[in-house]
């Protein structure tokens, strides 16, 4: 059975899944070059499907992730200033009216309506309508969550997020036929996420996409000002009945933005981040160690977009009743095009045919073709352009003398996260790349830590990881050792380490390269960021590469078989 899984709401995306087995996903931000692109995902899906030869017609079922879908639409302001303003607005005023809408007859038409189009779409390829389903927006992320790892009946299963389909989270345990049996659920009425949500517009961020700056600002805070905020926040929710709820007098904190920006009126900035961070660990942890404990279990999957925050899942792990962690990778809305076509297997009886994910390089592979046309194009740019024996030794030459290097080799990774494929990669013991890579090509704020990737035969000399979580997808944090080889890829203020830990099976060359560099600096772990200036998505063609290091101070790209590097600098 080929399934075609489509998230069509915010991080639009598109995944094929046949017999169970994912083998294509990818993100409609990548062809549209536009950094989150909500709606239906429309050069995804051609993309995906042309890089596997597949007809429209092929595919033996098409499922849309979620019942509320987000119409397509010309790109976002790229200005700052107007998007938070948009989102402001849009809380105040029209917000609070599509609110009240949402809730009537009126916003089920409007609803229905849209998904309509959506599905003429696929009609209008030749897909015949009975081949098209739609799934629940937490059913996709709790098959991730659970399917991801595989079946196992001593699974906890916690999805939570802004909001998806009126609810925020939910709990479920396995059920009968391999399916899930949904424990609780809490209204997105009392969103966590949506907290977060707002809060970073409050502190002049872009909501919905800048919250991680937020929880990288946190280890920097200390003191009464933190708890004080932290206390803010807790009073504002109660745990009840297996779930949660605000407390009297609080608002629906997707409608709160006046109601938190007085709360916070006379705090600073890091330590509004400290205090965020330290009630959403305490908070989400106490709820979730009630469920573990009430119904025994020690294995622990997560999915949603509120466990992207690394900090917290690893509070999550530390938990005494937590004996195994899987957090599904990049577990946004974007894997829901994942999840959709698991959970509708599930539905059909087939929850036993689902493989457990195997990689996230599951985007397109360029053409040699390509390759060979981008390098010829930076010739004429008056680039010198090589062709090693070894392309991979000659970068790890390149970082062990100090240098940073960018890197585009095979299939692009799918979801937020460079592992290797996308990458810009330095060696991590060296302080100054940091400041390198931030203004001269990240152009990201200078607070933000950075992550590595570290040889699984050389983990345990970097990561404390006591219970052995696996860790391949820099979706879980861990206290770090032997900091100074890799202070530049740890959290300057903690400590910590979100690491990619690669085998030489999941990525050979990749792999290769690490060795290479260990053998040459004694150290088996590299700084790896993702290839792209900041607010942009990560690269996806040579293209892309190209047009990034020529709008960037990057002076070296492997691409493909070459390696391309910038004149040197003219000093006077």
């Amino acid at each position: 059975m080929l399934i075609c899984g489509i998230n069509a709401s915010h991080a639009a995306s598109a995944a094929l899944v046949r017999n169970g087995r994912v083998t294509s996903a990818l993100q409609e931000e990548r062809p549209t070059r536009e950094k989150n692109r909500p709606g239906y995902p429309t050069r995804a899906i051609a993309r995906l499907l042309e890089a596997e030869k597949l007809d429209w017609r092929d595919v033996d079922a098409w499922v849309f992730g979620g019942l509320d879908s987000i119409p397509e639409r010309d790109p976002s302001p790229t200005d700052r200033g107007d998007r938070i303003r948009a989102y402001k607005d849009n809380l105040e005023a029209r917000g609070q009216a599509k609110r009240m809408l949402k809730e009537t007859p009126l916003g089920d038409m409007f609803r229905r309506r849209h998904r309509r189009r959506q599905v003429q779409r696929l009609v209008d390829h030749g897909v015949e309508r009975g081949r098209i389903h739609t799934v629940e927006h937490h059913a996709c992320h709790a098959a991730t969550a659970y399917y991801g790892n595989g079946l196992d009946s001593d699974a906890l299963v916690v999805t939570l997020d802004g909001a998806g389909d009126s609810l925020c989270a939910t709990v479920s345990r396995p059920g009968p036929r391999g399916g899930l049996e949904r424990l609780t659920s809490v209204h997105e009425r009392h969103s966590i996420g949506n907290l977060w949500e707002v809060i970073t517009a409050v502190l002049g961020m872009v909501p919905n996409e800048h919250e991680y700056k937020l929880m990288g600002m946190a280890p920097y805070a200390n003191g009464e000002g933190v708890a004080q905020v932290k206390d803010i926040f807790r009073g504002a929710f109660e745990l009840h009945a297996g779930g949660w709820r605000r407390s009297p007098g609080v608002p629906n904190p997707r409608y709160s933005y006046d109601f938190w920006r007085q709360q916070l009126e006379f705090y600073r900035f890091d330590h509004i981040c400290g205090g965020l961070q330290a009630f959403t660990e305490e908070f989400v942890a106490e709820w979730i160690q009630g469920w573990l404990q009430q119904t025994g279990c020690r294995r622990l999957r997560l999915s949603g977009g509120v466990f992207m925050n690394v900090k917290l899942n690893k509070i999550l792990g530390e938990l005494p009743e937590v004996d195994d962690l899987y957090t599904f990778p990049s577990c946004g809305d974007e894997t829901n095009a994942i999840g959709a076509a698991w959970a509708h297997m599930a539905e059909q009886g087939l929850a036993h045919q689902i493989q457990p994910l195997q990689t996230l390089y599951l985007g397109p592979e360029p053409a040699a073709l390509a390759y060979v046309a981008a390098a010829e194009h930076v010739r004429g740019l008056g680039w010198r352009v090589e062709r090693p024996p070894d392309v991979e030794e000659r970068v790890a030459d390149l970082l062990a003398r100090g240098e940073v290097v960018a890197r585009m080799s095979g299939r692009e990774e799918f979801g937020a996260r460079s592992l290797g494929n996308r990458a810009i990669l330095a060696d991590p013991s060296r302080s100054d790349v940091v400041r390198l890579v931030n203004k001269a090509i990240k152009c990201r704020d200078f607070w933000m830590p950075f992550a590595p990737t570290v040889l699984a035969e050389a983990a345990d000399d970097y990561i404390d990881n006591p219970k052995g979580f696996s860790a391949p997808y820099m979706i879980l944090a861990f206290d770090s050792r032997n900091t100074g080889d890799v202070r530049a890829a740890c959290h300057p203020e903690d400590g910590t380490i979100r690491p990619q830990v690669v085998t030489r099976e999941q990525n050979p060359g990749y792999h290769r390269l690490l060795e290479h560099f260990q053998a040459r600096t004694g150290r088996g772990a590299i700084l790896n960021t993702s290839f792209n200036i900041h607010g942009e998505p990560i690269v996806s063609t040579p293209e892309d590469a190209v047009d990034v290091m020529r709008r960037s101070g990057l002076r070296h790209l492997a691409l493909g078989p070459f390696l391309i590097s910038k004149p040197d600098p003219v000093t006077a």
